[in-house]
């Protein structure tokens, strides 16, 4: 199957307690979703288990990029095949600047069979086109120069993971809560930005709570996400009704679900 990600019967449990319980879904390059859900729904957990955290132990179910068992691949290699994860924690790498980390990780996406210190994108040419992405991000030069994600502010990580997704250029990226403690213009420079880098040639799950970082991202798809499995599927608007009116109706309608 060409350009989708799939997603059947996915169960996955983290240090032996269960969290996702049989989630379906499936995405094609192109196409944005979004998925809702109360804090510990297995939202995150979907996310992880996708990009192959060690620590997330899929029992059962199966993981496809384009027909290709993703689930025999390590993390790196499902990063080489197009897959990128906005975290909602970015970790700081001391001592790493962003330019240098941001050319390696596209030499290595890029090119996925050269070695280690052979094959790097030329620094005239990768300077030219982090530049432009910057411009493009409205991001202050300066920002290149500084190591990853060291002092950052809670803006600037999420920032810094969008000029990433903008570097990198997957077929399909998963962004986990990047609205988490923005303001309300951090959150539509946000959403903006992702709109830009996006379009036609990504297919995006922005995991969130809240209806702003969709303003310039209209879903086509918006999932609710409830005890580990996706009880809902709707459009733009579901994301409105959930941001307005919370996830009660949901609830009352999966009362199995709720009560686990």
């Amino acid at each position: 199957m060409s350009d989708t990600l799939s997603i059947c019967d996915l169960c996955v449990s983290v240090a032996g307690k269960p969290i996702l319980r049989g989630v379906d879904l499936e995405i094609r390059r192109g196409e944005v979703h979004a998925l809702m859900g109360p804090n510990g729904s297995g939202k995150s957990t979907l996310g992880f288990a996708v990009l192959g955290h060690p620590g997330y132990e899929v029992t059962r179910g199966s993981l496809e990029l384009d027909g290709e068992d993703l689930l025999v691949l390590e993390p790196h290699e499902r990063a080489r095949r197009g897959l990128f994860m906005a975290f909602q924690r970015p970790v700081a790498i001391p001592g790493v600047k962003m330019a240098d980390f941001l050319r390696h990780a596209a030499s290595n996406v890029r090119n996925p069979a050269r070695k280690e210190g052979e094959g790097l994108i030329p620094m005239r040419e990768f300077r030219k086109e982090l530049r432009e992405k910057m411009e493009q991000l409205r991001m202050d030069p300066q920002f290149a120069r500084r190591y990853v994600n060291d002092g950052f502010s809670g803006g600037e990580m999420k920032r810094a993971e969008i000029l990433q997704m903008a570097v990198l250029r997957p077929k399909f990226a998963i962004l986990d809560e990047t609205d988490s403690g923005l303001d309300v213009d951090a959150v539509r420079l946000a959403s903006r930005s992702i709109a830009e880098i996006g379009g036609r040639e990504m297919g995006i799950l922005i995991i969130t709570h809240h209806e702003q970082l969709l303003e310039h991202n209209p879903p086509q798809y918006t999932h609710v996400m409830l005890e580990g499995r996706i009880v809902e599927t709707g459009g733009p608007e579901l994301a409105a009704e959930l941001h307005k009116q919370g996830y009660d109706r949901l609830r009352a309608d999966q009362p199995a679900a709720a009560a686990r």
